[in-house]
């Protein structure tokens, strides 16, 4: 049975020790957990993160991760889901578990109405800004990949002994200046837009239970 657990508001680097924590002390018996969490702003950087993406960071505070991907940023308004799994008992492989995280987005999204897809290579969710309610990946060759195009969820995860963690964040109502102190996920340029930037209103917290909700469809066994 997956437990789930509401950190509340908690620092990210308090956070990043108790999942490795969890993880190192885990057996092939303990359950699998859902852990819902806000941070602070920060800015985080992934194991192979570089500098060159750190633009300007000012007075938040930069966070040495050991998760996958380059620099992104958490902050209030933003729902955060680190998913604690054994792959292993669960069956499937890292790919795998990255395209299930991103369809629990894409099903929450759906709920609001907003239109929510993938980008080959680049893990985590983007809407089509011209139309998010309508519309998904644009047509045609394009010379920018991201060309008109927001991103509203980000990926970043660890695997150890086959067992997960770190995970998604969404943006639900931020404020999203930060975004533009750095390269998004290591991309120049990138806008990040989040839920409220579209014209959805939603309470961060019928988000994040919601996306737990999809995430434990997908990932329970």
């Amino acid at each position: 049975m997956m437990q789930r657990r509401d950190w509340g508001e908690v620092p990210y680097d308090t956070t990043f020790d108790a999942m490795r924590r969890f993880t190192e002390a885990r057996t092939p018996d303990t359950p699998d957990e859902l852990w819902l969490v806000k941070h602070p702003p920060v800015f985080t950087q992934g194991v192979a993160g570089k500098e060159e993406h750190l633009l300007m960071p000012g007075d938040i505070p930069v966070v040495r991760s050991n998760r996958g991907g380059q620099v992104t940023y958490h902050g209030p308004g933003q729902v955060v889901i680190y998913p604690l799994i054994d792959l292993r008992r669960l069956g499937i492989f890292v790919k795998e578990y990255v395209f299930r995280l991103e369809t629990a987005v894409i099903q929450t999204l759906e709920h609001w109405g907003v239109i929510g897809f993938r980008v080959n290579s680049a893990p985590g969710i983007y809407v089509n800004l011209a139309d998010p309610f309508a519309a998904g990946l644009p047509t045609g060759p394009r010379q920018d990949p991201f060309e008109g195009l927001g991103k509203i969820a980000q990926l970043g995860i660890k695997v150890s002994n086959h067992c997960t963690y770190h995970g998604v964040s969404l943006n639900v109502a931020m404020n999203l200046e930060p975004f533009l102190r750095i390269n998004p996920c290591g991309y120049a340029g990138l806008r990040t837009v989040d839920l409220s930037t579209l014209g959805v209103s939603a309470d961060p917290a019928e988000v994040s239970e919601r996306l737990a909700d999809r995430l434990a469809a997908h990932l329970s066994h």
